[in-house]
């Protein structure tokens, strides 16, 4: 049986704005470089050993046409003013050889650095809920180290979220932040 572990994932974001829905869904995954491949939404599992690239590296590695896997997020509006947005985020325990936790949401009204932090957040809690830390108040950030510190352990936390505000005419606005899976050879 063939065994499906990437070996390695980037992260990307994009904005597509159009008079119909699925057009701005289309012009949003152009923007995030992620058009030309056939998406598979995946749960939420970081692999053990997976090594984060820059989306342009992750981009070259991959073929037109390729099947790919995700974590993707996504939100669309046409409600003139209407704020949407889309995040990944991703915990990263210490230990490589144990598996870590990306998170994904939609929001409506947040701020793009608010969105960030509560996909980090929610990630680090997952991940921490995993490591048997059931306790909220074990979860902490160490704002001087910039990592997570949970009960011994630290996490490494990134996000890549978006938000945009619809056009006063209302035109279809499609947020979209992904964590794309390379496997490798």
């Amino acid at each position: 049986m063939t065994q499906l572990l990437p070996k390695e994932v980037f992260f990307t974001r994009g904005l597509g704005v159009h008079k119909e829905k699925l057009a701005s869904f289309e012009l949003a995954l152009r923007d995030a470089g992620i058009h030309r491949f056939n998406l598979v939404k995946v749960s939420s599992i970081f692999p053990p050993g997976c090594r984060i690239i820059d989306r342009e590296e992750g981009l070259k590695k991959l073929q037109s046409g390729e099947v790919i896997f995700a974590v993707l997020s996504e939100n669309s509006s046409n409600e003139p003013r209407r704020k949407v947005g889309a995040g990944v985020g991703v915990a990263i325990p210490r230990d490589k050889t144990l598996f870590g936790y990306i998170s994904e949401h939609h929001s409506f009204g947040m701020s793009q650095e608010e969105l960030g932090d509560y996909v980090e957040d929610l990630a680090a809690y997952m991940l921490a809920s995993t490591l048997g830390i059931a306790d909220p108040s074990e979860v902490e950030w160490d704002e001087n180290k910039d990592v997570w510190k949970l009960n011994e352990k630290i996490v490494y936390t990134k996000n890549t979220s978006i938000v945009a505000e619809v056009p006063p005419r209302g035109l279809w606005t499609t947020v979209i932040a992904a964590a794309v899976f390379i496997m490798g050879d």
